[in-house]
């Protein structure tokens, strides 16, 4: 998919950048849509350790860490708490790419404010590729990694997750960590199918409607509706991977694991109203929180 080419320009890396503009209406929309966030729910929890995610938690909640609801500091604990169930995540991720080597590339698609990017730098050693849609983002991303004097080795670009530039086969791993909603399933795969090498493996933790369920729930649309996405059912992913030579070698239901994130938070300061939609369809079952690990072959 070939995309126009603006005169926006960022100076991430101390050097101009020319941004490619959207491919489509929608497209646009999204970068816009994130562009425009800056939810104390991201930032905040961020400005805990300076990994800035924008996914959900995973695990059961520390209480003893959230110490007494009169104590002065009970907030800035909860905050910490949840930032802690968010990073358990992105590395409960991590843990299923597989033996990376130093001299790797990885492919973060849909890479928000790098946070996961950071993480699989730090463990792995090897260089870590970023894309998303915001240029506020990846601006954000870029100026952490030169904080963290790594921007030699995690790097994020504005461009569409479905015509990456990068090599065929240049990729030993990638993923995507809740943006596979915001795309085609068919041409997302297509793309990592392309990007990765023979053997590479493909992670994604997303949510995903239960073909169980019948069609999605209202809980469900009041989620496409709030972050103006597109969220596929658990059949659609597995359908979509078989189509593009990505053979799953797990799939994981984290849906039980994520719940006491979403009950944290719903009792915080932090709260964006979309709360209840998550904690009804997790809880009734319309709504699924899975990790899909799948290899190219």
């Amino acid at each position: 998919m070939e995309s126009s080419v603006t005169s926006t320009e960022l100076t991430a890396t101390d050097a101009l950048v020319r941004i490619p503009g959207p491919a489509t209406p929608y497209q646009g929309d999204i970068a816009r849509y994130w562009d425009g966030e800056a939810r104390p729910v991201n930032l905040r929890l961020g400005d805990v350790d300076g990994l800035y995610h924008h996914h959900y938690g995973i695990g059961e909640v520390d209480r003893t860490a959230l110490g007494e609801p009169e104590d002065s500091e009970s907030e800035k604990k909860l905050i910490a708490e949840l930032h802690r169930l968010e990073s358990a995540q992105a590395d409960y991720l991590l843990g299923h790419l597989g033996d990376i080597g130093r001299d790797d590339t990885l492919v973060d698609a849909g890479c928000g404010r790098g946070g996961s990017m950071v993480m699989a730098h730090q463990r792995f050693g090897c260089k870590v590729e970023g894309v998303t849609l915001s240029a506020k983002q990846a601006e954000f991303a870029n100026r952490r990694a030169q904080e963290l004097r790594i921007q030699d080795h995690v790097r994020a670009r504005v461009c569409n997750m479905l015509a990456t530039p990068f090599e065929t086969g240049q990729a030993a791993a990638s993923w995507n960590n809740e943006s596979s909603m915001y795309v085609d399933l068919q041409d997302l795969f297509a793309e990592h199918s392309r990007v990765l090498k023979v053997g590479g493996r493909y992670v994604t933790i997303t949510g995903c409607w239960n073909p169980r369920y019948g069609q999605p729930s209202k809980w469900v649309s009041q989620i496409n509706a709030h972050f103006e996405c597109n969220i596929h059912s658990r059949r659609e992913y597995l359908r979509a991977m078989a189509d593009n030579r990505l053979v799953p070698q797990a799939v994981v239901d984290l849906t039980p694991d994520t719940l006491p994130y979403w009950e944290l938070r719903a009792t915080s300061s932090l709260v964006t109203g979309i709360e209840e939609a998550f904690i009804n369809s997790y809880k009734d079952g319309s709504f699924q929180y899975l990790l899909i690990a799948a290899d190219r072959v």
